[in-house]
């Protein structure tokens, strides 16, 4: 049977690829030739192969009342998080669907890392009880649905460092225990197995880490032990996957001894925002690269595609969060049109291409 009556296949595939990702849903039920299509890794890649594919950010944001421009006291120190999602190159900002069970807000300080067409949710805080979850939740874009996955092993841990290769596997390193102990363990987390398995432990206790996947590394950021609760480390390690072992620790990787939340790779250089600037490591130093724009300065998120870094962010602490990219070659800054009800402060978030 054609995909398309009179036209050859090859031709009809040409056509769906130019399909919208918010329309993938709705081209599943059209008829089962189309479902099939769609659904074959081979339609992601050539989507991506021929230059159709779309970036768009998807965000833990605070819900804003746009009547009232979330200066409600209630919406400033008692936020409800959503998942929202941004078309950088086009403007374009939707809400999308809540995680089961949290009709009415996401866990507080879950992490999130993309895989393929699938977004995936982890652990954080239930935003009524504070009770530390072990929660696994896959949004897949294609079809529009969640899909619970098997909870994270161990200890419940929350402030973890999240990573994802993009192709199948995420991981979470650090992070603490119910028991605040700061924690060395890693864990790595097969999507499409739906299985959960151990790496070899950090050679250091890292709570509050960032981790990043780079190279076919994974780098784990920063961080600090549980004896020294909030005294953030300069210090890194880095999984070599080709050795199965750490490599050997980069003491004074970061400039200062602070959060490393907004330290990410771009495609070549690690890049980080420090007070008003946007710096990249050139060998052992970091070196500002552009000026941060001022309505971001105090900057929420970061996250890079393509040659090209967002930054989400506010003027002052409590204001409004406006979203900026800067291309990494020029170094131009470009404005994204930010709705009042998608001001909110941002938690964490990643980057997709669909």
């Amino acid at each position: 049977m054609e995909l398309i009556p009179g036209l050859p296949d090859d031709t009809a595939r040409d056509c769906l690829i130019h399909v919208r990702y918010t329309q993938l849903p709705s081209i599943l039920s059209v008829c089962r030739g189309w479902r099939t299509e769609v659904e074959m890794p081979e339609f992601l890649r050539h989507r991506k192969i021929t230059g159709k594919a779309q970036n768009f950010c998807v965000m833990a944001q605070a819900r804003v009342n746009p009547e009232d421009g979330g200066n409600k006291m209630k919406d400033r120190f008692n936020p409800v998080y959503r998942l929202t999602l941004c078309e950088p190159e086009t403007g374009f900002w939707c809400e999308l669907p809540p995680a089961p069970g949290f009709e009415n807000g996401l866990p507080m300080f879950c992490q999130m890392v993309s895989f393929g067409s699938d977004l995936v949710v982890l652990g954080g805080l239930n935003p009524v009880t504070w009770e530390v979850l072990n929660s696994v939740f896959i949004f897949n874009f294609v079809s529009a649905t969640w899909r619970c996955g098997t909870e994270m092993p161990g200890p419940r841990r929350c402030f973890f460092g999240c990573a994802s290769d993009s192709y199948r596997t995420v991981y979470i390193a650090g992070g603490h225990d119910v028991g605040k102990n700061a924690l060395r363990t890693v864990m790595e987390y097969d999507v499409a197995k739906d299985k959960w398995s151990r790496l070899p432990d950090m050679s250091r206790e890292r709570d509050e880490c960032n981790a990043t996947f780079h190279r076919e590394k994974l780098h784990v950021i920063g961080g600090y032990c549980t004896e020294l609760q909030g005294q953030f480390e300069r210090s890194a390690e880095s999984f070599d996957f080709s050795t199965w072992q750490w490599d050997h620790i980069q003491e004074d990787l970061l400039k200062y001894a602070t959060c490393p939340r907004t330290c990410l790779y771009g495609e070549d250089n690690l890049y980080m925002c420090d007070g008003g600037d946007v710096v990249a490591l050139n060998g052992t130093t970091w070196q500002a690269v552009t000026k941060l724009p001022s309505e971001v300065c105090n900057t929420a998120f970061v996250t890079t595609w393509k040659g090209k870094l967002m930054v989400i962010g506010s003027e002052r602490i409590g204001g409004s969060h406006m979203a900026y990219v800067v291309d990494l070659k020029t170094y131009t800054w470009t404005k994204i049109e930010t709705p009042k009800k998608y001001s909110g402060h941002v938690q964490t978030g990643c980057c997709l291409e669909i």
